[in-house]
């Protein structure tokens, strides 16, 4: 996994796009998520100070048990509070996301989600960094605070090149999962944004899940969730590259229904928490989509605060 310098120059057209989207990013934080924002993510701090004696009224949860059953008294884990949040932000560059029956590919989609969640990093303050991945390889880019720096950030994500669409192109994209694991400090938001095709967990994703809290971003073409009624009717498959024609039959169909199920139950037991993934469509509001994601996260919080 390599690292690369921040660009100088980044793209005046992703910029652009990125300055027209931080005034919703502001509005939406500042009007709509208020100053709840951290709480969508575990709102108390998580890094580990101390034990210190239990005393009535602190949290049972805290209780370290093997101190307690050593000195035969009630003590307690204490944590002091995180000033800032750290996101990774991985975005898995597969050929498939390169599909789109609409205006809009899921690649394109999806990159905006990223880029959605990074501007939401730079008004609040916190650290932001990626990892770019793509069968060419992958690019690491160190997390960064301020709203210039993450802009330029941002701007170099969403200007890389899609990986090509020819033979000589593999269509696996390495994801280096071990590297991952200490990419970034420990509690981090490793927010990972793929196509997630059926398939088993990748091999260290449990060690993942324990050192960073970690979420999935999921866009969908309307096709993914069901073929086109009709006769005849021709699709680009970027997975195979070539021009497939499909009928509409009953077997296509249940063919698509079955790997639409396999899909659902390989992305679930990644995210097992529903408030660790998000789902949106090529045709949906993306910001819409993931104000209302967060809000679900801190409303979960304060229930369990």
């Amino acid at each position: 996994m390599s690292t690369e310098t921040a660009n100088p120059k980044p793209m005046l057209r992703e910029l652009s796009l990125l300055r027209r989207l931080e005034w919703r990013v502001r509005h939406a934080v500042e009007n709509v998520l208020s100053g709840e924002y951290r709480s969508a993510f575990r709102g108390r701090g998580m890094e580990f100070d101390q034990v210190v004696k239990y005393e009535f009224g602190d949290d049972v949860r805290d209780i370290d048990w093997n101190v307690t059953a050593r000195l035969g008294e009630p003590y307690r884990k204490k944590f002091v509070e995180e000033r800032e949040v750290t996101f990774l932000v991985v975005f898995e560059d597969s050929p498939s996301l390169q599909f789109g029956s609409g205006a809009v590919s899921k690649r394109e989609a999806l990159l905006e989600l990223a880029g959605l969640v990074m501007l939401l990093g730079a008004v609040n303050r916190d650290r932001v960094g990626y990892v770019h991945l793509s069968p060419e390889g992958s690019v690491f880019r160190e997390p960064v605070r301020g709203r210039g720096q993450i802009l330029h950030l941002a701007a170099t994500l969403l200007g890389r090149p899609a990986p090509a669409l020819s033979a000589e192109t593999p269509t696996a994209v390495p994801v280096p999962w071990k590297l991952l694991a200490r990419a970034v400090p420990k509690h981090s938001i490793l927010l990972w944004l793929s196509d997630f095709p059926p398939g088993p967990a990748p091999e260290g994703w449990i060690v993942l899940q324990r050192r960073y809290q970690t979420m999935g971003f999921r866009v969908d073409d309307p096709w993914d969730r069901e073929l086109p009624r009709g006769e005849l009717f021709a699709a680009f498959d970027p997975t195979t590259r070539r021009l497939v024609t499909l009928d509409g039959s009953a077997a296509e169909r249940a063919a698509h229904a079955a790997w639409r199920n396999l899909r659902e139950t390989a992305w679930q037991a990644l995210f097992p928490d529903p408030l660790s993934r998000l789902v949106v469509s090529t045709e949906e509001n993306r910001l819409d989509a993931l104000v209302k994601f967060f809000h679900a996260r801190m409303r979960a919080s304060s229930r369990h605060g």
